[in-house]
């Protein structure tokens, strides 16, 4: 049986991308950004390209692709689109699948809906944390509403360790904490792969 990932931040540049190319050579599986807003020559489809080494992997193409970076729902007014949650259509894919969101859950995707309306229940969802002033508090809300949504959710760390924020965060959400990514200095292929052989067996 197949699992679908969708990954998440608590935040913008927390680290999401990095995760999903570490979660997508660990599971071999396809990875599939739905938004992309800028960056479009070098995108994070392409940096997750880049970054995983195993042959199985199939990269799907962008729901939309957005010229601006910025938040969805104006990167594609100046586009003159409209983002319809309809034409975001899930690959299919016999293998496993990584998602990778935009920015944080409550993105605006258009005028009523958000990144969150893109998840479905069966997607087992992975924030990504990252230790910042005002981080513990953007990481239980952002934990909180996925749960009252009835989401299956993991929390897994980017950077330097924090102990009393991190120990405070499972606590207080009860989530499984999944690991961590420390600060490298640089992320190729060599890297990713050996964290990916780290989380193959938490996932």
């Amino acid at each position: 049986m197949s699992m679908k990932l969708f990954i998440t931040g608590i935040g913008t540049d927390v680290g999401k991308t990095i995760v999903s190319a570490i979660l997508t050579e660990a599971l071999e599986a396809d990875y599939w950004k739905p938004i992309q807003a800028g960056e479009l020559a070098r995108g994070d489809s392409h940096t997750v390209a880049s970054l995983i080494s195993n042959s199985k992997t199939i990269i799907h193409p962008n729901a939309y692709a957005l010229n601006t970076p910025m938040s969805p729902h104006a990167a594609a007014a100046i586009d003159g689109v409209v983002v319809d949650l309809k034409k975001i259509l899930v690959p299919i894919t016999k293998n496993n699948l990584v998602i990778e969101g935009a920015g944080g859950i409550l993105v605006p995707l258009n005028d009523s809906e958000t990144i969150l309306d893109l998840i479905q229940l069966d997607y087992k969802v992975i924030v990504v944390s990252r230790h910042y002033l005002g981080s513990i508090n953007h990481t239980l809300m952002t934990i909180q509403l996925l749960q009252q949504k009835g989401f299956n959710v993991s929390i897994l760390f980017n950077g330097k360790e924090n102990k009393t924020t991190e120990s405070i965060i499972e606590k207080m959400t009860g989530v499984t904490v999944l690991g961590r990514i420390d600060d490298e200095l640089y992320f190729d292929k060599n890297v990713v792969k050996e964290y990916a052989d780290k989380f193959k067996d938490v996932l």
